[in-house]
């Protein structure tokens, strides 16, 4: 996903003075077991025993805030967050009351709205909530996503003339057009143009009615930690008081039901992989139950395709629902996903999401065979002493190259940039970083330096464009500015929250640790491990034989269940199967699983190590 969430381990810059986790210095995959951070600080355990406490908790979970810095008096908020309590006034948002009033008379005046989104999730959902907002007020709505490789990212004349052409007289582009003030400004006396967006840009603002960005250097709202469909609600929140307060609404016209749109709000908020604290807690833990109830026509035939039986989480917007609607944009029809959030005929939503579905897994299928050639060029240059990774390919789908990029920096502990060769003679990729290297800062500088063509970004992801000329420029340009990237360990240490034996594994734990959910960037779920387990039964299972299935038996009699993912022929999996059976320490999540009426713990294994 434009960034989704990963399934990866919770990981820690190497920490030279800590004590090894159970004593692994190298588990099955390579990694060093560490605590995390403050896990056995006398300190912080009596900061989370006094937290659960107080506030009536169970004392794993008030450790467990403690380790994720939470103070007693926000336990409650973090626990338990309300919108009522959480949500700014939008006005603190630098140009939202100018935007608010333009859309507010827009409405009040039956204007055609022109709404031109990005092309990944936070995109789609944002361009969903504004059209389903402004039609139910009786506004005409046209919506234009763009095509990946045929106009690139942000907003393009071609395109938002064509909305003019269809009688929009008020143009909105969410998710982008922050930088695209040249673009912008050759629409002006035609519509009047607003921007949502929560990019960086060191450009100057664009020279139009309003640019609502938390990220704008003059705003002070605080809020720089959104995404642009959760400022498409607040959008929609400002406007409908302005139409309040002008006294529009009235029986015949009742004021929306906003709180309708918190699902699409929660799903770009995970994919886009927003911090999961404060404002976006509260967005996605309230609008996961408006998801449950699976009123939105398009979400739920998506639910339905992946398979998804059980209440949505946010494992089911990172990984079900927002890659197979990102796939359209990718590599496909660009503007599919948004298609299918709006609609509301359930056999044309099962149509779209089988589509949806099946270019997803095309999308795998071209990711795999890049990724296969991907590792093998890093593994040369690692050993090269390159600090970054920059890899390059003629017949390489642009489409992925973020995703590739993600997966090479995951493996390889490194920055990692993957672009794709054109037809003209240029690259456009994507970069991915690591914690500690702000590798948006330097594309920015390498643009200035007239390395790229074009490129922007922020600490952790980045996009780009140069002459395939300039490669070898580009590539010492960012060892020289990213030189920190050589001391970094090859594998990074897996960092864990608390240990446990196999019998202490319980339904009970699991539901508690399961209080700290939503699980995301900035709150990571609980790594557990658990010590001295015996292996007493494997199996694969699944379709293609592709999950590793175990049961545990502990040095006190305790028995567990335990599943390996995507196992294939790895050496995690290997390890497991050995038919010596050597007792081992797992690391994983610990979750709770209803089957048949049933409710047991299931451990889902991450890593292992021989004990």
């Amino acid at each position: 996903m434009t960034g989704l969430l990963t399934e990866t381990l919770e990981t820690l810059p190497p920490m030279p003075e800590a004590r090894a986790a159970l004593g692994v210095e190298s588990s099955l995959t390579g990694r060093r077991w560490v605590w995390r951070d403050g896990a056995e600080d006398p300190a912080l355990l009596r900061m989370g025993a006094a937290i659960a406490q107080r506030a009536g908790l169970p004392e794993i979970v008030g450790r467990l805030l403690a380790l994720r810095g939470i103070p007693l008096e926000q336990a409650a908020h973090f626990l338990d967050p309300k919108l009522r309590a959480l949500l700014p006034n939008p006005s603190s948002l630098q140009d939202m009351d100018k935007a608010a009033a333009r859309m507010a008379q827009a409405v009040q005046q039956g204007e055609t709205i022109g709404i031109f989104g990005d092309y990944d999730v936070d995109g789609a959902c944002a361009s969903a909530i504004l059209a389903s907002f402004f039609e139910e007020l009786g506004c005409t709505v046209h919506t234009h996503i763009p095509d990946r490789m045929t106009e690139g990212y942000g907003p393009n004349v071609p395109a938002l003339e064509g909305l003019v052409a269809q009688g929009a007289s008020l143009l909105i582009c969410v998710d982008c057009g922050t930088a695209a003030g040249s673009v912008l400004g050759e629409l002006a006396g035609k519509a009047d143009l607003i921007v949502l967006d929560h990019h960086k840009s060191e450009d100057a603002l664009p020279p139009i009615l309003a640019t609502v960005n938390p990220n704008r250097p003059d705003c002070t709202s605080g809020l720089g930690h959104v995404c642009a469909a959760a400022l498409a609600f607040l959008a929609a929140v400002a406007t409908s008081r302005d139409l309040r307060t002008a006294g529009w609404f009235h029986d015949a016209q009742p004021a929306p039901d906003l709180m309708r749109q918190l699902d699409l709000v929660a799903l770009a908020t995970v994919c886009d992989v927003m911090p999961l604290h404060g404002l976006n807690r509260a967005f996605v833990t309230q609008g996961l139950k408006i998801m449950a109830r699976r009123q939105r026509t398009g979400l739920n035939a998506l639910m339905e395709i992946a398979g998804v039986t059980k209440a949505p989480d946010a494992f089911t917007c990172g990984f079900a629902l927002g890659p197979r609607i990102n796939a359209g944009g990718r590599i496909a029809e660009a503007g599919l996903g948004l298609t299918l959030l709006r609609s509301t005929d359930a056999h044309d939503a099962r149509t779209m999401a089988e589509r949806l579905d099946a270019v997803n897994r095309r999308r795998q299928g071209v990711e795999a065979e890049i990724l296969d050639r991907a590792i093998a060029q890093a593994a040369e240059q690692r050993e090269a002493g390159h600090p970054v990774i920059l890899l390059t390919g003629k017949d390489w789908h642009p489409g992925v190259v973020g995703i590739v990029a993600g997966r090479i920096k995951e493996q390889f502990n490194r920055p990692a940039l993957v672009g794709a060769e054109q037809e003209d003679g240029s690259i456009k990729g994507s970069g991915r970083s690591v914690p500690g290297l702000d590798l948006g800062t330097v594309i920015i500088a390498a643009r200035q330096a007239g390395v790229l063509t074009s490129g922007g970004g922020h600490a952790m992801a980045a996009g780009f464009s140069l002459p395939v000329e300039n490669i070898e420029r580009f590539h010492t340009f960012l060892d020289e500015r990213l030189a920190d990237a050589a001391v970094l360990p090859n594998t990074v240490d897996v960092a864990l929250d608390v240990a446990l034996s196999v019998s202490g594994a319980t339904v009970e734990l699991a539901e508690n640790l399961a209080m700290l959910a939503p699980f995301g960037a900035g709150n990571a779920e609980p790594l557990i491990a658990v010590s001295n387990a015996q292996i007493i039964r494997s199996d694969r299972i699944g379709r293609d034989g592709n999950t590793l299935r175990l049961l545990l038996k502990g040095q006190d009699g305790g028995r567990l269940k335990a599943l390996l993912f995507r196992a294939n022929d790895n050496p995690l999996a290997i390890g497991l199967e050995d038919s010596t059976r050597p007792p081992v320490h797992l690391a994983g999540y610990l979750r709770s699983e209803t089957w048949n009426g049933r409710t047991d713990a299931t451990f889902f294994i991450q890593d292992a190590a021989r004990a």
